[in-house]
């Protein structure tokens, strides 16, 4: 059952947001192209209402953007002073509050809730990148379990050049994709990352030209619908534990998984057989 009310037309609209859903396919579309497709709280806030407000029948999340550009980032006003199309900017809040650190931790969480879904086992999630995905936007970018870019696509974790960190939960699957080194060269420098050295440094699965992004990103979407749907749940939640899980530790997961699996199956084919 879904958590939440599914947002309404309105409401992602206000975010800078669209959402479609076919079937076991969801596409959450990046909607401000006149800003590079800027980011703001309530972006972050409403991609974690979207998470809880899904149906269980969703398999596959889709992340793209609108025009040339998959995401600039954070809207830079909401380092302004004033409200950002009536949301509270975010210095503002702090100077409301300056020793309520809690409250800004909160706040925090609260925008990190948007992209911590995405990595639930129930679904695999895909960013179909095409331009720039820049700070926010590589995050967002890194918080899904595949990436596909386009060949003019541009990477830059660009938060250390702004005075801040990343903060978006992009430091670990960054750091686990491309090294503690690399990530700090990355970072540091605020370089930008072409498309052809970010699958070098396996921060995408696949590079293809701009003209068929979209082609390449609906057949991998088919191929992923092909793989049952518990055992691609199950697979996900493996393959997710093994990095800080021992040999041991994981045969005996994979032992579980496999068991929970074949009872399954059992029992399915057990209902079908007395039917006929």
């Amino acid at each position: 059952m879904a958590e939440a009310p599914t947002p309404t037309t309105e409401e992602l609209a206000a975010a800078g947001l669209r959402l479609e859903i076919d079937g076991p396919v969801a596409t959450i579309t990046l909607a401000r192209p006149e800003r590079r497709n800027a980011m703001t709280g309530r972006t972050w806030t409403m991609l974690a209402h979207i998470g809880h407000s899904l149906p269980p029948s969703v398999r596959i999340v889709v992340i793209t953007g609108a025009g040339p550009s998959f995401s600039a980032g954070i809207d830079l006003a909401m380092f302004g002073p004033d409200d950002v199309d009536g949301e509270p900017s975010l210095l503002r809040t702090i100077r409301e509050r300056p020793e309520d650190r809690a409250a800004v931790e909160a706040v925090i969480a609260g925008y990190q809730a948007g992209f911590l879904w995405l990595r639930r086992p129930g679904i695999v999630s895909v960013a179909a990148v095409r331009g720039h995905a820049i700070g926010a936007g590589l995050q967002l970018a890194l918080a899904c379990d595949v990436r596909v870019l386009s060949d003019d696509a541009r990477l830059c974790m660009k938060e250390p050049a702004l005075g801040l960190v990343p903060d978006l939960t992009g430091t670990k699957p960054l750091v686990d994709l491309v090294g503690v080194n690399r990530a700090i060269e990355l970072c540091l420098t605020a370089r930008t990352v072409g498309a052809e050295e970010a699958r070098e440094l396996r921060l995408a699965e696949l590079v293809v030209p701009g003209a068929e992004l979209e082609t390449a990103v609906e057949d991998l979407v088919a191929a992923l619908l092909a793989t049952p749907a518990a055992a691609a749940t199950a697979t996900k939640a493996l393959l997710t534990r093994a990095p800080g899980s021992s040999l041991a530790d994981q045969a005996r997961a994979e032992r579980a998984a496999q068991t929970d699996l074949l009872v399954s199956l059992a029992a399915a084919t057990g209902t079908e057989a007395g039917r006929s």
